[in-house]
């Protein structure tokens, strides 16, 4: 992927979440309204950080994130997550 031309401000970092999983391990598929929304993306975009807490995570680092963390924004067709660094848990 390109590089993004949003930068996010202080703590942020845009992530491009990995897609659901659409079929279990046995080889079930999963229905769209079933699926759950995945926990893990990669890093797409870091802002500068704080001036007393440098980031830690960079650009192409995969992670895992809180369920519920971040705000869903479309940027050039493509749906991406904005987040504090707070809300990742790790890098896988």
């Amino acid at each position: 992927m390109a590089n993004l031309t949003i930068r996010p401000l202080a703590d942020r970092v845009i992530v491009e979440p990995a897609a659901a999983e659409t079929k279990t391990a046995s080889g079930i598929i999963i229905p769209d309204t079933a699926q759950e929304k995945p926990q893990r993306g990669i890093v797409r975009a870091v802002g500068g950080g704080k001036k007393d807490e440098p980031m830690t995570v960079k650009v192409g680092d995969q992670i895992l994130y809180a369920k519920y963390a971040g705000s869903e924004i479309r940027y050039e067709g493509t749906d991406f997550l904005i987040m504090r660094e707070s809300d990742i848990l790790a890098i896988i």
